[in-house]
This record gives structure tokens, C-alpha cells and sequence, in this order.
């Protein structure tokens, strides 16, 4: 009994210990399998980092390569726009040094032909001589205009901003183009209150012509209308014309250069250059004044500038100075080009002035060691020989005279040194192809 007792009892305890076991065996297992769980998400993670990782460093790389290729393009982007710079400076100076050497037989040619008006010439060699001139001037204003659309182009003309009083400006640009439509029998109106503008007046002057120029040459029957008022804060000038019209695929065409639509040939006027609107569109974009166009072929035009309304009232202008005469008057010339000289001299002595023309300095050296009367005033050329500069003859003139000498300068030389050189010295600049009018005046004022 004790044993089979004892028996019962070991198998027991031997079933509680197998029980113990397999419970002990279960949390082992189910540890187990946890941390086999976590080192399966761990080792996930680690490839997924590892994965990303090389993402990363593709795309990394990538970028890399997209920022270099950006770097070389605007590398090759700046070096194609210095060129271009290069390239527009490079053409500016050669159309300024162009224009000097083309403008000086203009000039002589100019200055002979109103020479020659001056004389008693039968009336069809007058007619003649007025053929020529208005050629010589279509030169002249095809030469400036291709050197100031070049200068536009390289940025060289800076506007200088400053309040314009339009009334004065629109009464001025009227007055000088009525006897043109007048001719042509039409209006010619300006509308235009109290206002002043931020602008340059060169500029926005130069703008107003070519508008004005180009309405009255396009328009054979109505008039033109030049109106300013008041817009969204602004000023909008508009120049409004009952002319031919453009039609709507030219409309953007116009304000190319050499431009000139069947449509708008067909008044009867000389053709123009094609070049006014191209150097208004330049203008206006260096003036940041928008320009807007309005047209309905056969019945007529609006070309509109915007403007900036100036809180500052403009300058008053000086009065116009009082021209006295010439006669008797000494003027000494120095000038290299011989035809040009010769013109001049011509010029000036119809207009009963007495002449001395010299080529250089020397020559006036030793006119004046000769004994030869002091000069009035000179008239001299910018540019001589050898490099040589007509200034140079003022200051050796004007050396031991108490009393200033009066100069007038002229070149074809259109640059910003030599106008500074000029104005440094108090003279007078008047630019080539000489205008006989221009000269007559400037002379008889700087002489009264």
C-alpha cells in the first residue's frame, strides 16, 4: 500500500513537473518567438535604412549632377551675354566712328547747297538745290537714327528724369508741324490742361515727333488731334490721326526697323525710313513709359504713351535769346576737310560775314604772327589732323585775353566725352550735317 501510495504520489509530482515544464517551455517559446518578432523588425528597418539610404544618395546625386549642368548653362548663359554686350559696344563705336567719317560730306554737301540757295539762281536750279537738300537730309536722318537705335540697343543712353510741363511741350510740337498738315489741308488740334510729367524731355519730345510726323505723313483727309489727360493716376498722351489705319496682322509689325505696310504708302508722301516707330518703341522702353496702339484700317490711329504724373512743377523756360547781325563780323574757322571749309566759308560770307579758315593750329599760329586781326568768335572742328583737337585753337586764342572768346564747336562725333570735353569749356556744340539756320542764330546771339 506504502508503495503503490508512494507510486501515485511520484507520478503525480512527475506530472506536475512535466506541467511546470511545458508552461516554463511555453513562455520560453513564445519569448522566443517575440525576439525572433523584434529582430525580424529590426532587421526590416535596417534594410529599409539601407534601402533609403541609396535612394537618397541616387537622388542626391542626381541633384548634384542637375546643379552643375545648371551652373555650366549659366556660365555659357553669361559668357553669350557678355558677347552680346561686347558685340552691341563693338557696333556702337564703329556706327559712331561710321557716322563722323559719313556725316562730314553730308555736311560740306548741306552747307553748299544752302550756299547756293543764298545766291541769285534761276528758279529751276533753285528747285534743284532743294532736291538735294531734302536728300541730303534723309541721309542725315537715316545715319543718326541707326546710331541712336544702336545706342538704345547697348544701354549707353541713360534718361535723365525730370518734371515736363506738357502744354508747353504738345504747343511746341504743334506749332512746328501745322505748316506740314496745313499743306495737306488737314487739323492739326492739341488738347492738353495743366499737367506736369516725369520724364525726359529729350525723350519723350523725340517720341512725340515721330508720332506726330508719322500721323500727318499717313493721313490724307481729316486731321490729327495730340490729347493729354489725366488716367488711373497717370498721364496718357495719345496722338490720334484719321489716316489709312493699319491692319491687325501689322499691328505688331510697325515697331519693327525698315518696316512699311502696303496700306500706309498710299497718301502720296515721300516714304518714310521705317525706323520712327522702332526708335519710339526703344525710347519708350528706356523711359519705361508703356505704349499701346489702336487701329482701324480706313479709318485711322491712336498711338497712346503712359506717364508717370509729376508732383514737382517743371522748370520755367528761359526766354528765347534776341539774334542780332552778322555783317562785319570776323569769324574764324579752323577745319581739316577742305569741302567742308570751303562751304562754310561761302556761307558765311553770304551771310556778310568776314571769313579766315585755317586747317590746324599752326596755321593760325602763324596768321597771328603775321599780324592778322583778332577773330570775333570761332567756328571750330572737334576732330583735326593728327589727332590733333579744335579746342586746343581756343585755348591758344583765348591766352592773354581778358575778354572770354566766343566758340562754337562742331563734330560728328556724337559721343558723351566729347560733349563733356565741349561744355567743360564753356563753348558751344552744334552737331554735323551743320544746319545753316541753326548756325545763323547760335552766331548772332553769342556775337550780340
Amino acid at each position: 500500500m506504502t508503495v503503490h501510495a508512494g507510486g501515485l504520489q511520484t507520478d503525480a509530482s512527475l506530472h506536475r513537473r512535466i506541467e511546470k515544464l511545458e508552461r516554463i517551455n511555453a513562455a520560453l517559446m513564445s519569448h522566443v518567438e517575440r525576439t525572433m518578432d523584434q529582430r525580424g523588425s529590426a532587421y526590416s528597418l535596417f534594410q529599409t535604412a539601407i534601402m533609403l539610404e541609396g535612394r537618397v544618395r541616387t537622388r542626391t546625386e542626381e541633384l548634384t549632377g542637375l546643379m552643375h549642368r545648371l551652373e555650366r548653362s549659366n556660365a555659357a548663359l553669361g559668357a553669350a551675354k557678355e558677347e552680346a554686350e561686347t558685340a552691341n559696344r563693338s557696333k556702337t563705336r564703329f556706327l559712331a566712328a561710321a557716322s563722323h567719317d559719313l556725316l562730314q560730306p553730308v555736311n560740306a554737301a548741306r552747307l553748299s547747297i544752302s550756299a547756293l540757295a543764298d545766291l541769285d539762281v534761276p528758279p529751276e536750279a533753285r528747285a534743284i538745290a532743294g532736291q538735294v537738300e531734302r536728300g541730303l537730309q534723309t541721309i542725315e536722318d537715316l545715319i543718326k537714327t541707326l546710331l541712336d537705335i544702336s545706342k538704345l540697343d547697348a544701354g549707353i543712353v541713360r534718361p535723365q528724369l525730370r518734371p515736363v510741363f506738357l502744354p508747353d511741350l504738345l504747343a511746341e510740337l504743334a506749332e512746328s508741324f501745322k505748316p506740314f498738315a496745313e499743306r495737306k489741308g488737314l487739323r492739326l488740334s492739341v488738347r492738353c490742361p495743366d499737367l506736369t510729367v516725369t520724364s525726359d524731355g529729350l525723350l519723350l519730345q523725340r517720341i512725340l515727333q515721330n508720332l506726330v510726323s508719322n500721323a500727318v505723313r499717313y493721313t490724307s483727309a481729316g486731321g490729327i488731334v495730340l490729347a493729354a489727360r489725366r488716367r488711373a493716376g497717370g498721364v496718357r498722351v495719345e496722338v490720334t490721326d484719321t489716316g489709312c489705319g493699319i491692319s491687325a496682322e501689322e499691328r505688331d509689325l510697325v515697331f519693327e526697323e525698315f518696316f512699311r505696310g502696303g496700306a500706309r504708302t498710299a497718301t502720296g508722301d515721300e516714304p518714310g525710313l521705317g525706323l520712327g516707330l522702332s526708335i519710339v518703341r526703344r525710347m519708350a522702353q528706356a523711359l519705361d513709359h508703356p505704349l499701346s496702339l489702336a487701329s482701324r484700317p480706313g479709318h485711322g490711329t491712336r498711338v497712346a504713351l503712359s506717364l508717370l504724373l509729376s508732383t514737382v512743377p517743371a522748370a520755367a523756360t528761359p526766354p528765347a535769346p534776341v539774334a542780332t547781325r552778322l555783317s562785319g563780323a570776323h569769324v574764324l574757322v579752323v577745319e581739316n576737310d577742305a569741302s567742308t571749309a570751303d562751304a562754310l566759308a561761302r556761307l558765311l560770307q553770304n551771310w556778310d560775314a568776314r571769313v579766315s579758315t585755317f586747317r590746324d593750329l599752326a596755321g593760325v599760329r602763324a596768321a597771328v604772327a603775321a599780324g592778322a586781326a583778332p577773330p570775333d568768335i570761332l567756328v571750330l572742328d572737334y576732330h583735326l589732323d593728327d589727332g590733333a583737337c579744335g579746342l586746343d585753337v581756343a585755348a591758344y586764342l583765348q591766352d592773354g585775353r581778358a575778354d572770354p572768346l566766343p566758340v562754337i564747336v562742331t563734330t560728328a562725333d556724337h559721343t558723351e566725352d566729347v560733349e563733356a570735353r565741349v561744355a567743360a569749356t564753356g563753348a558751344e556744340l552744334v552737331r554735323k550735317p551743320i544746319k545753316p539756320a541753326q548756325l545763323r542764330a547760335l552766331l548772332t546771339y553769342m556775337l550780340a
